[in-house]
Parts: structure tokens; C-alpha cells; sequence
């Protein structure tokens, strides 16, 4: 099998469907650019591919990555190529790799990409609904604290999340324009994150932070692995 890493965006024109969904469209480009996808065996074969840190409803990203699998080698510009005739609106093929899979003499294969995953950069554009300087407190005061909890209501459970242990750099506040501009380094785990929009509600809900977070735009710039884009792994 021969294997590829693409990184893609999600723009504003997807940004309200499901990472199931935003799946299932990569799948049916694979097939309309007429690729020799390999499939999995079994009574339900499916496309071989995976996914990185898959996104929040509403939040765009410049940095989705895929892996997925051939049957046969094909150079790298007709594979670009032919997938990038087959996106549709808000996703755009910007780099694609082989994966160079470790010898078998070595004894291992590549790392999952979901594994490769540790870190995300991300930007939060939101109306001021005060003034700068309430901005600058609040920034100033989440940063100061060494704990935190985020209690996180799901349809199945409901828990705390102590917060910094996944805030990597301290948060980063400007003015683009009209609108508040947040900049947040976030760890992501095997064993769990938190979501930048979960922090901006506890800067809002506990240091005053001055924002209408109904307005918010997130978008993930980057996602990092080993301190690299996740695309300069392979």
C-alpha cells in the first residue's frame, strides 16, 4: 500500500458541519478524482484514511490533516492534482506527502496521525463589547492563575477540567480592527484538552473578559506534533 498525507483546510462555507461529515466528503473526492484508494477487508469494507484532532462545530481551520492509502504508487502532482479538482467549496488541498513507512527491519510502523498530535494554535476573532483595558485585565489575570476548572456539561457526563494543564504558552490578546483577537497554544492528549472556546467562556464568566462570545470566529491555524507541523512528520 502506498500512503499520503494531505493537509486541508475548513473554511467558512463548512464550518457548521460535523467532522463525520467533513470525513465523508473527503471520502467521495477520493472516489470523483478516481484514485486507487485502498479499502479495507470484511463484510463492510471502507476507504483506508484517518483523521487528525478532529474540530469543534463552527470553528475553521488551515491545518486538517488526512491520511489515506493507495493501491498503486502514483506521483505526487497527479495525486494533488486530481484531488484538488475533486474538493468542493471551503476545503483546499494545501500540501500533500508520501508517508515514508520505517523498514521492516526496524520492527515499527509510523506513528497514527491521531498519536502524532500535540499541540493546536488557535485564533478567536470576537466583537469588544467594553473597553481595551478590561481586555488587557482580564488576559492578564487568567494568565496569573496556576489552576483553574472548566466544569464541561455533555449529553452523557458532566465533569471538572482543571484548565492550565493544558494552556502551553500564556494567551495572547490584540485588536484587529474592530474585533478582540485571541491567541491560544493548547496541548492535546491522549487522554483529553479543553476547547478554546472553553476558555474564552471562563475569561468572559470569571475575569470579564469584555467579549460577545455569541460572535465569535475560532479558527485553528496549526496543529503540531514534536514542536513540527503534523505534514513535516512524514
Amino acid at each position: 500500500m502506498y500512503k499520503y498525507r494531505a493537509q486541508l483546510t475548513k473554511g467558512d462555507e463548512i464550518r457548521y458541519i460535523s467532522h463525520l461529515d467533513y470525513a465523508g466528503v473527503m471520502e467521495r473526492a477520493i472516489r470523483r478524482a478516481k484514485l486507487p484508494a485502498a479499502y479495507s477487508e470484511g463484510f463492510n469494507p471502507h476507504l483506508k484514511m484517518s483523521f487528525a484532532s478532529p474540530l469543534s462545530l463552527g470553528v475553521t481551520s488551515d491545518a486538517e490533516y488526512m491520511d489515506f492509502e493507495l493501491t498503486r504508487p502514483l506521483c505526487q502532482p497527479e495525486v494533488f492534482d486530481k484531488l484538488s479538482k475533486a474538493l468542493p467549496p471551503g476545503i483546499k488541498l494545501m500540501k500533500l506527502k508520501p508517508v515514508k513507512e520505517p523498514k521492516a527491519c526496524q520492527g515499527k510502523k509510523h506513528k497514527a496521525l491521531m498519536a502524532e498530535v500535540e499541540q493546536g494554535i488557535y485564533e478567536i476573532l470576537v466583537p469588544l463589547m467594553g473597553d481595551w483595558d478590561a481586555v488587557v485585565k482580564a488576559v492578564k489575570s487568567f494568565n496569573a492563575v496556576s489552576e483553574i476548572n472548566y466544569h464541561r456539561v455533555t449529553p452523557k457526563k458532566t465533569r471538572d477540567i482543571e484548565v492550565k494543564q493544558y494552556v502551553l504558552e500564556p494567551v495572547q490578546a490584540g485588536m484587529a480592527g474592530a474585533l478582540v483577537k485571541l491567541s491560544m497554544n493548547i496541548a492535546i492528549t491522549q487522554s483529553g484538552s479543553i476547547k478554546p472556546v472553553e476558555i474564552m467562556e471562563l475569561m468572559v464568566k470569571e475575569f470579564g473578559l469584555p467579549v460577545d462570545m455569541g460572535k465569535a470566529m475560532i479558527n485553528r491555524s496549526q496543529l503540531l506534533g514534536q514542536g513540527k507541523p503534523l505534514i513535516d512528520l512524514v
